[in-house]
């Protein structure tokens, strides 16, 4: 029998009765874990009933306590240690406002000195055997939320939301004053010719929006709210540049800047909810240093 922390495991209570007849693993499914996972851990012995390993697909009783138990992992990449600018955490996710210019995950080129590599340290210095699984991940040079979970039930629940239930908020500071101070793009978006940049096709493009809302301008400049209400590859920087307003710095779709040597673009805001209670939050990332060159106080 186990004690059933809610670091190793998570714990589902069943409040029907005996006219509710449900097995173990439907119970499972109706509280948002995967079939795949259902799978995995009845093979490995991970699922619990009233505390003790269950084997069998059996049907609740009122009162039933049904438990899974995440398994200690191995390192998904090499351990690193760095001071990280972690916004939220709980037993089921981490939370960091990722610098610039750092790579998210590892890659052939790059092994070491990514986020992931970070995270893994700090796991280690927190006692947590478990891979770093990200829910998403921003380009090298955009700074902001990070997502990652501590384990499989958690990167499952919130990569299926984080398609179309989040909502995800961008700062940038792009070129230019607009005539409308708020709108909404509407602009499909495909790969170019050259396999490395997009842009917007309205013929073979996939739909694409991003609501957009000046918050503030200086010296031929403005700061943006940007939601995205699709997730695109480089869909802001795409979108923006097509309306006439490439983000500062963004040599991919504009032009380099004395200011800063990057794309002035910052992930600010996740609304969620929580995977495990299903609780909504909202989190926020202060803007870097970088921006400084614009006044704002976000």
């Amino acid at each position: 029998m186990y004690r059933l922390n809610s670091k190793d495991f998570i714990n589902f209570k069943f409040n029907g009765n005996s006219g509710n007849k449900i097995k173990v693993n439907d119970f499972l499914k109706e509280r948002g874990v995967s079939s795949r996972l259902i799978r995995k851990s009845v093979k490995s012995g991970n699922i619990y009933l009233n505390s003790r390993v269950n084997r069998k697909n059996k049907f609740l009783k009122k009162g039933d306590l049904v438990s899974l138990r995440f398994e200690d992992e191995e390192p998904n990449g090499g351990v690193e240690q760095k001071d990280l600018d972690i916004i939220y955490e709980d037993d089921d996710l981490v939370i960091v406002n990722k610098e610039p210019f750092m790579v998210t995950h590892t890659a052939k080129d790059d092994a070491d000195g990514t986020l992931l590599n970070y995270l893994l340290g700090y796991f280690e210095e927190e006692g947590l055997k478990r891979k770093v699984r990200f829910v998403n991940r921003l380009d090298r040079d955009t700074s902001g939320l990070v997502v990652a979970a501590k384990n499989s039930f958690a990167q499952d629940k919130i990569s299926s939301d984080f398609k179309e239930d989040v909502k995800k908020k961008y700062l940038a500071v792009v070129e230019g004053v607009f005539e409308e101070k708020e709108g909404l793009i509407d602009g499909p978006i495909a790969t170019s010719e050259d396999g490395i940049r997009r842009e917007v096709n309205y013929v073979i493009g996939k739909r694409s929006l991003t609501s957009y809302e000046v918050l503030d301008e200086y010296k031929d400049m403005s700061l943006v709210l940007l939601t995205l209400h699709t997730g695109r590859t480089h869909q802001i920087r795409v979108h923006m540049a097509h309306i006439g307003h490439p983000i500062l710095g963004d040599s991919l779709y504009g032009k380099k800047s004395d200011l800063i040597n990057r794309q002035a673009l910052h992930s600010y805001s996740l609304k969620f909810k929580l995977p495990r209670n299903n609780k909504e939050i909202e989190v926020y990332a202060k803007l870097p240093k970088d921006f400084s060159f614009f006044p704002c106080s976000y």
